[in-house]
């Protein structure tokens, strides 16, 4: 986990218990913030991963309780505000963490993930121990765990756009935290597991009169808020710039917010298919706009094959989005200039950006009109594609059926965006990020998925978020702060059409992966992979993502943890 944490690293141990740390200094440079932090006077020792934006709040709310602090960070917050409150806690708390408390003398262990799961957990279990860590090849390096694969999970994987829920991961002796989550393990291994946070969908009784106007102004109060908390401890600012209208209203918001020092990053790559690899059009726009200090990255076909086996060692589950391999050699050139960078995460989860809401919500049959818009395969081709040993039944499916039907969200669209917030955008979208950027000891902001900013999105009804192609009540807010011309664009996406449209190398690379004789896992059915190698432009998922790249993928990240 070096390149989580490549300033500085930490060891402890007592009794049954062990911790180490690799720490990325950001809110306190001291060496009294180091890690594992040990208070011998409470009996509490810690180790954390994130960022709590108000602690400094939380740090006069202890005092005023009596607590004294020996240094300034948050790493120290968390460890005395723990003891004054134990898992209440967590619902003061504003920021992406994950975190473990050893109490000495009740010799217990309490773990605890953020709200939207910003940051990961894993969790290795058996009769004797307990190990956990921020990424899944950090477990597998200590050894003890077996390299078979579950076969629920790769039901997901292979269905739900590569989504597995927690506590499901690929690996059957691995699972993960759930967001929202907190466990506490006695020596013995007894283990009582809360959520202790979920979101909720509709207005408040004072907000059900409220018109777009009054929805707006309430949105760009939040984003305000969330975008300029998150600039505590940041000296060198940069936001990842697509040129969408997310990362532009985060520039927009920090030059708003008096942030001079300002450093955009845009990435771009090789037209395929016809397909256009870069939207340099619009974030130069707003680089020029706002007079940031803009770094443009163009990246050709032979460094997308020469730096993927790369970036997918630093997964910690495989993912299928293109975005990934941006996201990665985007952040080894944004970790040159800064530490700290904001990005546009969880907009179009929120607020409806997706083109599918409008369907599942028009749909009477929500779960039907969700699945045939998002899912990559249906069952009977699930089953064509994999060996029988790994037949399961419709989990995904099931998964997903059951979710819509959960109390909490009554409209068919809050469904959906109740499922995409708090399950997709954690194992897909977030995940990426925090990996990526991780990767190169990068940590990424997310205002987004600020807490209160989610709490907002989900009391606005669906009526003002559907029209304009998704978003509008973004939108409108965003008219405010950036130029419509980014804002009435058509929705773009990170795209990499040599990923998608596979021809030449990378065609080639693709079926090495899959047909050479030492990938045979038994995983894959041979009669689709010829079927699919037949025609490999023709065969995309739902969301136009290539069907051979999901099985590569798959591959690959199997071949680089030695799986």
């Amino acid at each position: 986990m070096a390149a989580r944490g490549p300033d500085a690293h930490g060891f402890h141990s007592q009794g049954p218990l062990a911790l180490g740390h690799r720490r990325l200094k950001i809110m306190d440079l001291a060496e009294a913030s180091g890690q594992p932090m040990i208070d011998s006077e409470l009996g509490l020792t810690m180790v954390f991963n994130g960022a709590i934006y108000n602690y400094p709040e939380l740090r006069e709310e202890l005092k005023a309780l009596g607590y004294r602090f020996f240094s300034g960070g948050d790493t120290e917050v968390l460890l005395k505000g723990y003891h004054a409150w134990g898992a209440d806690l967590l619902p003061k708390l504003n920021g992406m963490f994950a975190f473990a408390i050893w109490e000495r003398d009740s010799q217990q262990l309490f773990i605890a993930r953020d709200r939207l799961g910003v940051k990961p957990l894993y969790l290795s279990r058996t009769g004797e121990r307990l190990r956990f860590a921020s990424s899944l090849p950090a477990l597998m390096a200590g050894g003890d765990i077996g390299k078979t694969l579950d076969p629920v999970a790769l039901n997901h994987y292979l269905n739900f756009h590569a989504v597995v829920p927690a506590p499901r991961t690929l690996l059957a002796g691995v699972e993960k935290l759930a967001p929202a989550s907190w466990m506490r393990i006695d020596a013995q291994g007894n283990c009582e597991q809360q959520t202790w946070w979920n979101l909720t969908f509709g207005p408040q009784r004072e907000e059900i009169a409220f018109g777009l106007e009054e929805w707006q102004e309430r949105v760009l109060d939040g984003m305000r808020e969330a975008v300029s908390i998150r600039q505590r401890a940041a000296v060198d600012v940069g936001v990842l710039l697509s040129g969408g209208v997310d990362s532009s209203m985060l520039v927009g918001l920090l030059r708003e917010a008096g942030m001079d020092n300002l450093s955009t990053f845009s990435i771009g790559f090789q037209d395929a298919g016809g397909e256009r690899g870069d939207e340099f059009q619009y974030s130069d726009l707003i680089a020029e706009h706002f007079a940031t200090r803009h770094h443009q990255l163009r990246i050709g076909e032979h460094e997308i094959l020469e730096q993927l086996p790369a970036a997918f060692r630093a997964m910690s589950e495989p993912m299928v989005s293109h975005d990934c391999i941006a996201f990665y050699l985007l952040s080894r050139e944004v970790a040159k200039h800064c530490k700290v960078v904001q990005s546009g995460q969880g907009a179009d989860e929120l607020f409806a950006g997706y083109h599918w809401y409008p369907q599942v919500d028009a749909a009477e049959d929500a779960f039907g009109a969700y699945r045939a818009a998002f899912f990559d395969r249906d069952y009977d081709e699930y089953a064509a594609c994999v060996q029988p040993a790994w037949l399961t039944g419709d989990m995904a499916g099931d998964f997903v059926r059951e979710h819509f039907a959960q109390p909490g969200a009554v409209a068919a669209v809050d469904k959906a965006l109740r499922l995409d917030s708090t399950v997709m955008l954690v194992d897909d979208p977030v995940k990426r990020v925090d990996n990526m950027t991780m990767a190169w000891g990068l940590e990424a902001r997310t205002p987004f998925l600020d807490y209160r900013l989610a709490e907002l999105s989900a009391r606005i009804p669906g009526r003002f978020k559907l029209p304009d192609g998704g978003k509008h009540v973004l939108k409108e807010a965003a008219r405010k702060v950036i130029p419509s011309a980014v804002i009435d664009r058509p929705k773009g996406y990170f795209p990499v059409p040599g990923l998608k449209h596979l021809e030449g190398a990378t065609l080639s690379w693709v079926r090495d992966l899959l047909l050479d004789p030492s990938q045979d896992r038994g995983l894959f059915n041979p009669a689709m992979l010829d079927r699919l190698l037949s025609d490999p432009h023709g065969q995309l998922t739902p969301l136009r993502g290539s069907k051979l790249w999901q099985l590569a993928a798959l591959n690959l990240w199997l071949n680089e943890h030695g799986l």
